[in-house]
């Protein structure tokens, strides 16, 4: 998920994205609605009345389905506004197949910040669930059509219970964040907080789990599947909360020259690409390698490249010929903070930046030097449980928790 999506617009100044996953649960949701079929949700239109031809209860099913994601997209962006509002970054809003994600550009600043945005997204479910109730109230007493009453009641139930499950003290779930607000505002501690309500998130989603087995050993299994495939995503994204922390406690405030290689192998334009490859490529197991001509950085060369050219012609063409000049994606400060480093390359989907200076380049920093130094830091400083909380100070020896491995877009964000 979140690696083939489409951006769809900007809402607000927020971008608004479609993952290709999504096409999967609208489809179902449809198909339930409409057929009863799978049996992994609860059929509802042809249950509520039987005076509708079939196609009547495919466009209900549609436009419900399509109404209800437009209801978790206004769940997410009460998330994001709030996050806008106290001064945070949004990457943008996401529907995947398990609903909606509002990716931030940074961890909560405070307990009240996080707070008040784990409550705005409910918020918004509340307003909406009473809302369509109303109409629906309204409509039923009014004598409107009755697919439409069937339609607006329907999408109350389902804000109410997206409300319920989200309320859930389980992170990442938005109970979960209010839960680790509480906790951070408590102990003044984010990353013991974070320990403590991702730890909730995990039992909740074991137990999703082991009832995903039951239903589908009773008979039900494609609504065991989803049931189990929910809980193995919540419990995944617990995980990866807990994660983030560690990384960004770790790795912000370090600059980027602490970490750089002062050193880097570089390549001169005018060499041909076959020895390019013999000489440098296949000597230091490298993809991606600076290019430089009189000490200025003129660009960076990629084995990506070579795939433009006849592996027989390599040696008629030089590194000039393909080597990249847009190093706007690829380069940083020696002074830049490393956590800002390791996002760059996640953005980007690079394993390394170019360190420069003005057009000279100084070093270069890889996605394997900030992880070495943040596994470093854990096994030194996770000895010692007497910090503040505001770096990476204890409790690794009692969370079994996996070192982060940089994988995924919000190592160095957030998700809501």
């Amino acid at each position: 998920m979140f690696e083939t999506h489409w951006r769809l617009l900007r809402l607000l100044g927020i971008p608004i994205s479609v993952d290709a996953s999504w096409l999967i649960i609208l489809v179902l949701l449809t198909l339930n609605l409409a057929t009863g079929f799978p049996a992994m949700l609860h059929q509802y239109f042809p249950g509520a009345t039987h005076e509708l031809a079939p196609a009547e209860y495919w466009v209900m099913g549609l436009i419900t389905a399509l109404a209800f994601f437009a209801c978790i997209l206004l769940h997410e962006l009460g998330h994001a506004l709030v996050a806008q509002a106290r001064g945070m970054p949004i990457r943008g809003i996401t529907l995947f197949l398990f609903g909606g994600v509002a990716e931030l550009g940074d961890e909560p600043p405070s307990a009240a910040t996080e707070f008040l945005m784990a409550v705005a997204g409910p918020i918004v479910s509340i307003i909406l669930a009473i809302g369509f109730w109303l109409l629906a109230v309204v409509g039923y007493n009014a004598g409107w059509p009755h697919p439409v009453v069937i339609v607006l009641g329907y999408l109350a139930a389902i804000n109410g219970l997206v409300l319920a499950f989200n309320l859930i003290p389980a992170f990442p779930l938005d109970g979960g964040r209010v839960l680790r607000s509480i906790l951070w505002s408590a102990t003044g501690n984010l990353r013991r907080a974070t320990h403590w309500a991702a730890l909730a998130g995990q039992v909740f989603a074991w137990f999703l789990i082991a009832s995903g087995l039951m239903q589908f050993f009773a008979g039900n299994w494609l609504g065991g599947i989803w049931t189990g495939m929910i809980g193995l995503f919540l419990n995944t994204a617990a995980q990866s909360g807990y994660q983030q922390v560690l990384v960004r406690q770790a790795l912000q405030g370090e600059p980027v020259r602490r970490f750089m290689n002062a050193d880097p192998i570089v390549v001169p334009d005018s060499l041909d690409l076959q020895h390019w490859v013999e000489d440098f490529v296949y000597r230091y197991h490298r993809k991606m390698f600076p290019v430089v001509s009189d000490g200025h950085l003129e660009g960076c060369v990629e084995t990506r490249a070579l795939s433009q050219i006849p592996r027989g012609e390599w040696d008629r063409h030089t590194v000039a010929e393909v080597m990249r000049h847009d190093l706007t994606a690829l380069t940083i400060s020696p002074d830049a903070d490393a956590l800002d480093a390791l996002s760059k390359m996640q953005r980007n989907g690079v394993t390394c930046l170019l360190v420069t200076a003005g057009d000279r380049l100084v070093g270069m920093i890889g996605l394997s030097d900030l992880l070495r130094f943040l596994d470093l830091k854990l096994d030194l400083e996770g000895a010692d449980d007497s910090g503040s909380g505001q770096r990476v100070e204890g409790e690794a020896r009692d969370t079994q928790v996996e070192r982060p491995r940089g994988s995924g877009r919000s190592v160095c964000g957030g998700r809501y």
